[in-house]
C-alpha cells in the first residue's frame, strides 16, 4: 500500500501544476512554479467604448481569429486564434487604437488538495467566536452566498432546499451538479444547513447558495469564465461571492469583472492559494477582492498559506470539518474553506444591517479582527483572524452613512485646443469614494457612449461630425446615483481640406428625432411573481440603439451598453410586498430617449 505522502504526490502530478502545490497532509510548501497556462487558442480583447460591434468583429476578423463569446457588461470578447499565431495576434490587436487591452485567457486552478476523509470536531467555530456570534444573527434567507467553484451536490442532506439557480460556464446549461467535490465543500463551510440535528454546522445557517460552475474536469477554471460568473451573480442580486480558485498572472479583464461587483455593491472573497509564498494570486490580489489565507488552531499561519503585502484578512483553514459530495462529511485544509469562512461572516453582517455598503461591511471585518502576529496589519493574517461575534456586536450598532460624494471627472486627453482629424481616443479620469459605476462622453452636449470599466477610453470617429469647433464633455456616476460633470474640452476637428477655387456644396443635414420603440417583452403589466421574476426589454430604433437603463421603484438596476435588448433577473425575494413599477429607458446616439414602464406585484 502506498504512503500518504505518495498519494497526495500522485495526486498534485493528476492535477497538473499551476503553480506550485503543496502537500498539505505533510505539510510541505511547493518549490518551483511552472509558467502561467493559458487556453491556447484563445485571447480576451476589450474595445473601447463607442466602438460599433461590427467594427470590432470585422478588427478581430482581419487578423484571421474569430469572435466566439463576449460579457457585454464588460465590453471582453473572447475570440479564437490559431496558436501558432496568437503572440503575433496579441501584439498587433495591442496597436489598434480601438482596442483598450489584449490578453491572454489565463487558467486558474482551484486552491486546495485534500487530506484524507475524517471525522472530527469543526474546532474553528470557538476559534472565530461564531455561537457567541450566533446569538446575534444565524443569517438571514435574503442574503444570498455566490460560490463560483466546480459546483455544488444538490442532494446533500446538509445543502438540499439551500440551492438557487446557478449556472455552468463550461457546457452552457443550468446544471450545476458538482462532478469535482471541491465546490460542495467549499459551500459547506459557508452556509451548511444548521442546527437541523446532523451533519455539520455553516457559518451563515439560513444563506442561500447560488452554485456557478467555472472548474472543469482538471481543476482548472479560464479567467473568462470566472469574469462570467461573478458578473452572473452580481446581475442576479448576489451581494457575496466566494472564488476559492486562482492564477499567478494579473489580468484586466479579472480586476474588471471585480470592478463592476464592486460598483453594484458586492463582495468578493477569493482564496489567497497554497503555495506557501508571497507571490500574488488573482483574483485575490485583485483591488477590491478580500484576500483570505488560512490559520492553524494555534491561531499560526498555515505553512502551505499564502502570505503578503495583498492579504486582507485571515480564517481557519486547517482540518476544516465540512460538506462532502455524495452525502458525505470529511477534513479538508486549505485556503479554499478559509475564503468561505469569511465570506459567511460578510454575509451575517449584512444579515444584522443590510443597510451598510460593501466598503462598510468589510471595514467592520478588520476592524473587528483579532490582531495575530505583529501588531497591526502585516502580510501573515492581514488585518487579523476573524471574529464573528465582534464583528456583529459591531454591526448592530453601525450606522450607514449615505453616499453623497459625487465621482470627481475630467477629459484627460486631448486637451483643450487640441486638434484632432479620423479616429480619436478620448481618455476621461474619474474617481469616487465608494466606486464609479459608468462614464459617459457627450459630444457639443449629445451622448455617444458610456463605458462601464476603468480605465475609460473611448474611440471617437471624428469624421462623423463637420469640421470646426466641438466640445467634449463627460458625467460620470456612482452606485448611489451622485453624478459628476468634467468641464468642456473644445477641440478643433480638421478631416476635410477645401481645394483652392472650388465651390463648397451645401450639404443639409437631418436631424434624428426618433426615440427608441422600446417595450417589455416580459413579463406582463400586473402580473404577480414571487422569488424571481426575468423582466426582458427590447428597444428598435431607426439608427441604433445605444444604451438601456432598467429602473425598479426608481432604483436602476441594470444596464446595456450598445444592444437593443437587456435581461435581468429580479430577486423578488428581497423585496417588500405589494406593487413595485418598473421602468426602462432606452437612448439612441442622438439622444432621443424611449421609455417603457410596467406595474407588477410581489407577495
Amino acid at each position: 500500500m502506498n504512503s500518504r505522502r505518495s498519494v497526495y504526490q500522485r495526486i498534485a502530478v493528476a492535477l497538473g501544476t499551476f503553480g506550485a502545490l503543496v502537500a498539505l497532509a505533510a505539510g510541505q510548501a511547493g518549490a518551483a512554479k511552472d509558467a502561467p497556462k493559458t487556453v491556447k487558442d484563445e485571447l480576451l480583447v476589450q474595445f473601447k467604448a463607442g466602438v460599433a460591434r461590427d467594427r470590432a468583429h470585422a478588427d478581430v476578423k482581419n487578423e484571421g481569429a474569430a469572435p466566439a463569446d463576449e460579457i457585454q457588461q464588460l465590453r471582453v470578447k473572447r475570440i479564437k486564434v490559431n496558436p501558432a499565431n496568437i503572440d503575433k495576434v496579441k501584439a498587433r490587436l495591442a496597436k489598434n487604437p480601438r482596442v483598450t487591452y489584449v490578453e491572454h485567457n489565463h487558467l486558474a486552478e482551484r486552491s486546495s488538495t485534500p487530506n484524507d476523509p475524517s471525522y472530527g470536531s469543526q474546532w474553528h467555530f470557538p476559534k472565530i467566536a461564531a455561537p457567541q456570534g450566533w446569538d446575534i444573527s444565524t443569517g438571514s434567507s435574503t442574503v444570498d452566498i455566490a460560490i463560483i467553484d466546480s459546483g455544488v451536490d444538490p442532494y446533500h442532506p446538509d445543502l438540499s432546499g439551500k440551492l438557487l439557480p446557478g449556472w455552468n460556464f463550461l457546457n452552457g446549461t443550468s446544471d450545476t451538479h458538482d462532478v469535482r467535490g471541491h465546490g460542495t465543500a467549499v459551500a459547506g463551510c459557508a452556509a451548511a444547513k444548521t442546527n437541523n440535528g446532523a451533519g455539520v454546522a455553516g457559518v451563515s445557517w439560513n444563506s442561500m447558495i447560488m452554485p456557478l460552475v467555472v472548474l472543469d474536469a482538471n481543476d482548472y477554471a479560464s479567467y473568462y469564465n470566472i469574469a462570467q460568473a461573478i458578473t452572473y451573480a452580481v446581475d442576479h442580486g448576489v451581494k457575496v461571492i466566494n472564488i476559492s480558485i486562482g492564477g499567478s498572472s494579473s489580468s484586466s479583464t479579472l480586476q474588471n469583472a471585480v470592478n463592476y461587483a464592486w460598483s453594484k455593491g458586492a463582495l468578493i472573497f477569493a482564496s489567497a492559494m497554497n503555495t506557501g509564498t508571497s507571490t500574488p494570486y488573482y483574483p485575490a490580489a485583485c483591488t477590491n477582492v478580500v484576500a483570505v489565507a488560512a490559520t492553524t488552531s494555534a491561531d499560526a499561519r498555515a505553512g502551505f498559506s499564502n502570505y503578503g503585502s495583498w492579504i486582507t484578512l485571515s480564517a481557519p483553514g486547517e482540518a476544516i470539518y465540512t460538506t462532502n459530495n455524495g452525502g458525505y462529511y470529511g477534513t479538508w485544509s486549505g485556503t479554499s474553506f478559509a475564503s468561505p469562512i469569511t465570506a459567511g461572516l460578510a454575509a451575517l453582517v449584512w444579515s444584522v444591517n443590510p443597510t451598510l455598503s460593501n466598503a462598510q461591511v468589510i471595514d467592520l471585518m478588520k476592524k473587528n479582527a483579532d490582531d495575530l502576529g505583529t501588531t497591526g496589519f502585516d502580510q501573515d493574517f492581514g488585518h487579523g483572524r476573524i471574529n464573528v461575534y465582534k464583528s456583529l456586536s459591531a454591526a448592530k450598532n453601525a450606522i450607514a452613512v449615505a453616499d453623497t460624494t459625487a465621482p470627481a471627472v475630467a477629459i484627460t486627453s486631448p486637451t483643450g485646443g487640441a486638434t484632432v482629424k479620423g479616429t480619436a481616443s478620448v481618455s476621461v479620469s474619474a474617481s469616487d469614494n465608494a466606486g464609479v459605476t459608468k462614464v459617459e462622453l457627450m459630444v457639443d452636449g449629445k451622448l455617444f457612449a458610456a463605458d462601464t470599466t476603468a480605465p475609460f477610453s473611448f474611440s471617437w470617429d471624428s469624421a462623423t461630425v463637420a469640421d470646426g469647433s466641438h466640445t467634449l464633455s463627460a458625467t460620470a456616476y456612482d452606485a448611489a446615483g451622485n453624478v459628476g460633470r468634467s468641464g468642456e474640452a473644445t477641440v478643433s476637428v480638421m478631416n476635410a481640406q477645401t481645394p483652392t477655387n472650388t465651390t463648397v456644396p451645401t450639404v443639409t443635414t437631418t436631424t434624428d428625432t426618433s426615440a427608441p420603440d422600446t417595450k417589455f417583452t416580459s413579463p406582463s403589466n400586473g402580473v404577480t411573481v414571487y422569488n424571481k421574476a426575468t423582466l426582458s426589454i427590447n428597444a428598435a430604433d431607426n439608427v441604433g440603439v445605444t444604451k438601456i437603463y432598467l429602473f425598479i421603484d426608481g432604483q436602476l438596476e441594470a444596464t446595456a451598453i450598445g444592444t437593443s435588448s437587456l435581461t435581468f433577473t429580479w430577486n423578488c425575494r428581497k423585496a417588500t410586498a405589494g406593487a413595485h413599477v418598473i421602468t426602462t429607458k432606452a437612448y439612441d446616439a442622438a439622444g432621443n430617449v424611449g421609455t417603457a414602464s410596467i406595474t407588477i406585484y410581489t407577495y
